[in-house]
């Protein structure tokens, strides 16, 4: 067996035996996570758990062994010590070796011997072997939260060093290694942990008032934080306090140093300062994420410097123990030796965790060629382009290229796609070393902003590694890979990452040389293989769902409807005049944040500064745009082609000009005009004819098929069992109308379950309450509202409860969490509302928080109650 298999057997043992150990708070701060009613975890995802209790069955039970120290005691036997490690070597030389010195002797050499270890592929064996520290690796498929992970260890690690100040084996403060991303985002992601959820509330309010976040600056010679204090977290990267000069601007540090002889006497000078200070700081631990930058996967001299400064640290302060995340534990087909924890691709794509990939990893003859690029294209929008996540972000798809080069020869072949089946070609976007900083800014850091126009990237030496595009489905590998690394993995991997209620697939396009690659790297760097990944499917559950009550009656409403009506206009267009646009260019801001003690919190992010910035746009060919507006308003293409010269006699018109003389031109030549009319419409809140119909006992019902991963099986609220579980006060029937409800989130169920408690109460002249949010088809339904996105098109949206009164009066409520709030779609159910003012009334309910808390409560309590017949 391995060591994370023996040690996750022995973790649930622990569990079994309650926790037992020297230190009962642990007891505490795990079992705390576990809900005891419905024994799910209460924040954390299962993978994040059981990581969590192996981390502190290594640090209580086995006293935080160092990792060969652990492989000997686990693995009394020679042979399978041997095995356990991977050391295969030949008879003669066992027999040479070990007629010295035995069986240490084998390990000596390990460590002294190059040629040995060349020989055998012991390199990553070798790095174990040769730490004078604790070190261990916790490897979770990307997805999993291994950032959460980390402050959920070093926040336990800090209760328990503030609940047994007087022991000096827990750890007081944290390094945090960042490669990869940007260090405020890994910090701010850090502090913006809800560690009320992981912690009990005694403890939560000692760790919350102890901790302080910071972070390495550049251009500052010291870190912000108080030489020898504690409970510190200071996030930083390799290159901010490495033993090495550093890689900052000379701008940065002009005010540093008098003349430029010495630059690099200065930038040694921060790089030891920052390690002092460092090093000053009491029962330290070092955490690195994304770890196999630095372990195992690049055995030189970045590795070196690495080891070299994390040494230093280990000989000039009390290092208890340095942990590691990745999602790559795998070196050269060998998992690494110091992996305690393991949460493979598999795992998660079963889990839910990542993006379902089975049947949709497609293999091209040739990927170098205009027909892979034009068919990628037609594919992705065929399969994805109405697919959006939970924020209506829609499904973007990104194109990896070998050089800029490539990427430039296959823009216009990929905008003439996207032109011929209908898109727009404004939603590219080629982003590489050489784009402009506000594009790299917008790729690197607001990638997820909702509102962003893009949908396909063309990338070079972008998107792989860290790059979290949640609306990513669909990767192409435009280029055939020539040197062996990780590229073709990290790329075609990154669509995979799930998010909330997506039951769409993702898929990979590759050439048929580089899923040998891509197979190949599966295999080193995962254990799994390309076939495997392909056949598995997520761990998903079905459910019949029936229509309990059919014969609800409409819900009545006021609507405006928008007509088109043709109208009779001739137009001459010798009388037109097309007037150059006063368009005035906005500058856009960037925020940059800093990290600061405000008196009621403690390291919060603030605006530290704002800095304007203008995007430079893009011209348009004056004879192009002529050709354009001839064919698309039947115009004499000389004629309006002379007009356009005139106004732009340089030949090129800026895009936003044209925009606006298209609509100059469509508002005067237009043939018709679009009205607003006000009717009264009947909404059907199901339609059962839509179900499928079924004969029992002689009656008819109707039904349908749900589908849901099991890890929101708690979810599902089934009439017949809630009314079974709580016979003793539901008695109205109300709710229910069909059954089981699958609600979206713990809040919206716990105002279903408020909402009926409180109507059990005073049930005043309510006739019955419905979750709506779940039923958005528009062949079952027709409680369904149209509002216009950000991105101009018209949308569908199925707000979450409707709560309807005998005198025939309606409250309609949304339950959001504040990120996921929409403006449009609020005004367009609030647009509604003003309609009908007599008969409906619209409420937003926001929590961030598995509650719907008393406030909210409350506030539809009122709204019920109040909202009665004058």
């Amino acid at each position: 067996m391995t060591l994370h298999s023996i040690l996750k057997s022995k973790a649930l043992e622990w569990r079994r035996n309650n926790y037992q150990s020297d230190y009962p708070t642990i007891s505490e701060i795990l079992d705390f996570n576990l809900d005891p009613e419905t024994e799910n975890l209460r924040f954390l995802r299962n993978a994040q758990f059981e990581a969590l209790e192996t981390y502190w069955y290594l640090r209580l039970v086995e006293k935080t062994p160092h990792i060969f120290d652990l492989y000997k005691r686990l693995y009394d036997d020679p042979v399978e010590l041997f095995k356990a490690l991977n050391i295969t070597i030949s008879q003669e030389d066992l027999i040479k070796i070990m007629s010295k010195r035995g069986i240490n002797s084998i390990f000596e050499t390990i460590k002294a011997d190059d040629d040995f270890v060349r020989e055998y592929r012991l390199e990553a064996l070798r790095e174990t072997l040769s730490l004078i520290y604790p070190s261990y690796i916790l490897a979770l498929a990307m997805g999993a939260g291994k950032t959460i992970l980390i402050g959920t260890i070093i926040a336990t690690e800090f209760v328990m060093a503030l609940e047994y100040p007087d022991n000096t084996n827990f750890v007081k403060n944290a390094l945090v290694f960042a490669p990869g991303k940007t260090i405020l985002g890994a910090l701010k992601e850090i502090s913006d942990i809800p560690y009320k959820k992981i912690l009990p509330t005694r403890l939560y309010k000692e760790f919350i008032t102890s901790v302080k976040f910071t972070y390495t600056r550049d251009g500052e010679k010291d870190i912000p934080i108080i030489k020898e204090s504690s409970f510190n977290v200071v996030v930083t990267n390799t290159e901010k306090i490495r033993i090495q000069k550093q890689t900052i601007t000379k701008s940065l540090i002009k005010n540093l140093f008098a003349d430029a002889s010495q630059e690099d006497v200065i930038k040694q000078e921060v790089a030891n300062r920052r390690l002092q200070t460092i090093a000053s700081l009491p029962n330290l631990a070092i955490f690195s994420d994304e770890a196999h930058h630095t372990y195992g996967m690049k055995l030189g001299e970045e590795l070196k410097r690495v080891r070299q400064t994390v040494d230093y640290l280990a000989e000039k302060t009390n290092l208890l123990t340095v942990i590691n995340t990745t999602g790559t534990p795998y070196y050269r087909r060998q998992i690494l030796k110091d992996v305690i924890y393991w949460y493979g691709l598999s795992q998660g794509i079963q889990d839910g965790i990542l993006k379902d990939v089975r049947g949709n990893i497609v293999a091209y003859p040739e990927v170098e060629d205009e027909h892979f690029i034009r068919d990628v294209i037609t594919d992705f929008f065929k399969n994805y382009n109405d697919v959006k996540i939970y924020d209506d972000s829609p499904a973007k798809l990104a194109l990896y290229f070998p050089k800029i080069n490539d990427l430039q020869n296959a823009k216009p072949i990929v905008e003439t796609a996207l032109v011929e089946i209908g898109e727009d070609p404004s939603i590219v976007l080629e982003v590489h070393n050489e784009s402009k900083d506000e594009i790299k800014d917008l790729f690197d850091n607001r990638i997820n902003d909702r509102y962003l126009p893009y949908r396909v990237f063309l990338l070079v030496n972008k998107g792989t590694e860290g790059w979290n595009c949640l609306s990513l489905y669909a990767t192409a590998l435009a280029r055939e890979l020539r040197a062996s690394n990780n590229f073709c993995l990290q790329a075609a991997s990154r669509c995979l990452r799930q998010t909330s209620g997506n039951k769409h697939k993702a898929k990979i396009y590759l050439s048929k040389q580089n899923v040998k690659i891509l197979d190949s790297q599966l295999k080193e760097t995962f254990g799994e293989t390309l076939q495997e990944l392909n056949l598995l499917s997520p761990n998903l559950r079905k459910e019949r769902l029936i229509l309990k009550k059919t014969e609800i009656p409409h819900v009545l409403l006021k609507k405006k409807i928008r007509k088109v009506i043709p109208i009779d206009k001739k137009v001459d267009f010798r009388r037109i005049e097309i007037q150059k646009p006063e368009i005035i260019i906005e500058e856009s801001k960037k925020t940059i944040y800093d990290l600061k003690d405000i008196p009621d919190r403690k390291g919060v992010l603030i605006t530290h500064k704002e800095e304007k910035f203008i995007i430079e746009e893009d011209f348009v060919d004056v004879y192009s745009f002529a050709v354009e507006l001839s064919s698309l308003y039947r115009l004499p293409l000389i004629q309006i082609y002379e007009r356009i010269k005139s106004i732009y006699p340089e030949g090129e018109i800026l895009e936003s000009h044209a925009f606006e003389i298209k609509k100059q031109l469509e508002e005067k030549l237009k043939n018709y005009e679009v009205t607003e009319e006000e009717v009264e419409v009947a909404l059907a809140l199901v339609k059962p004819k839509s179900f499928s119909r079924e004969e029992t006992e002689g009656r008819p019902i109707y039904t349908t098929e749900i589908v849901y991963h099991k890890d929101k099986e708690n979810l599902l609220l089934k009439y017949e069992k809630f009314k079974d579980q709580n016979k003793g006060w539901y008695q109205l029937e109300f709710g229910f109308h069909y059954s089981p409800y699958n609600f979206d989130s713990n809040p919206e169920k716990d105002f279903f379950i408020n909402l009926l408690n409180m109507l059990n109460e005073d049930p005043t002249d309510v006739e019955d309450i419905y979750f709506t949010g779940a039923i958005t088809d528009p062949n079952k339904t027709d409680f369904i509202f149209e509002y216009k996105g950000k991105d101009g098109r018209w949308h569908n949206y199925t707000p979450d409860f409707l709560i309807k009164k005998k005198n025939g009066k309606m409250l309609i409520v949304e339950i959001k969490a504040e990120p996921y709030r929409d403006e449009a779609k609020e005004k367009a159910i609030k647009e509604i509302e003003g309609l009908n003012p007599d008969r409906l009334k619209y409420e937003i309910l926001v929590t961030d928080k598995d509650e719907i808390g008393f406030e909210n409560i409350n506030k539809v309590k009122e709204a019920i109650y109040e909202y009665k017949t004058e």
